[in-house]
């Protein structure tokens, strides 16, 4: 059984696969959402663009975070890796956030149907994070920053609580670097509580990142330099992940190991963007993204009539 309680742990595992299943429908689909009949070409996007690797491991962070902090008014996520916007766009479409902003974002069918057919679409969604979307400060490419905002948003509000995830080609850029150094100027009682939390799922656009191929001894170390204790949350484990939240920890720096691309048809950096490129026009293709689709049983999660199910 687990240790937070069976039916929190499976509200999770649900909220990720809706999740999941909702950013590759942004990626590819124009038509045919729930999948009522088998996918033809011309349910599939003409132009496929956006990035598909990280999405599976901010859901995992997203669903995690929020079951564990959502009741708490004061409780702020940043997102690093703004490139992964479809999975930020499902968690604000499922919580009805985007709704609040954009009355066509409705968390039904209609609601499903707008999001896809606008996500990186010409007068639509960008295929990043932008100022447009709720609680969006920055772009989505300007990695590098989301460290240093989070310490920003936490200075002289210490009632705050921000979680921030953080990609591990990110930590390579000079400025995320740097930023680990604010813990030491804002570890006060007039200053709110960062929880850093490193995505380390292996790869960049297209080559290795270092952070993944160094130990996790000289990884620990160097955290443990700027002052943090390093938690290791490793895969996608809800009862692992909340386990790892509710230790008792003065300056934790989370560490989430997950497989870039996971849940998808290939993983590494071939999974960064794109995994399947020719789905609109190769039949083989096609039915890998079907049985892709088909993999979140998302008609469990989803009523046509009464909405979501989790």
């Amino acid at each position: 059984m687990s240790s937070v309680g069976i039916s929190k742990i499976e509200s999770i595992e649900k909220r990720i696969r809706a999740c999941d299943y909702l950013c590759v429908a942004q990626l590819y689909l124009r038509n045919n959402f729930l999948l009522e009949h088998p996918l033809s070409f011309d349910d599939i996007k003409p132009r496929l663009l956006g990035h598909w690797g990280t999405c599976h491991g901010i859901n995992v962070a997203y669903a995690n975070l929020m079951a564990y902090f959502g009741d708490d008014p004061n409780f702020s996520f940043v997102l690093g890796p703004g490139h992964g916007f479809p999975a930020l766009q499902a968690n604000l479409f499922i919580d009805g956030e985007l709704e609040k902003v954009d009355r066509q974002a409705t968390r039904d069918l209609n609601g499903i149907r707008y999001i896809c057919g606008k996500f990186s679409w010409p007068d639509g969604f960008p295929s990043h994070a932008s100022p447009a979307t709720p609680t969006v400060i920055t772009e989505g490419g300007e990695l590098g920053y989301a460290l240093a905002n989070a310490y920003g948003v936490a200075l002289g509000h210490p009632e705050k609580t921000i979680a921030v995830l953080i990609g591990d080609g990110e930590l390579e850029t000079a400025t995320a670097l740097a930023s680990l150094n604010l813990r030491d100027l804002l570890d006060g009682a007039k200053n709110g509580r960062v929880l850093p939390m490193l995505h380390l799922n292996g790869y960049k656009i297209s080559a290795p990142s270092i952070y993944a191929r160094r130990g996790e001894r000289e990884l620990n170390e160097m955290l443990r330099g700027f002052g943090f204790t390093p938690v290791i949350i490793d895969g996608d484990s809800a009862d692992a992940f909340q386990a790892a939240l509710s230790q008792e920890i003065d300056a934790p720096f989370y560490i989430m190991k997950t497989e870039k691309g996971e849940t998808g048809p290939n993983r590494g950096y071939l999974a960064h963007q794109i995994p399947l490129k020719e789905p609109a026009y190769n039949h083989a293709e096609l039915s890998q993204l079907e049985s892709w689709l088909k993999s979140y049983d998302f008609m469990e999660l989803f009523d046509k009539e009464r909405g979501f199910l989790i």
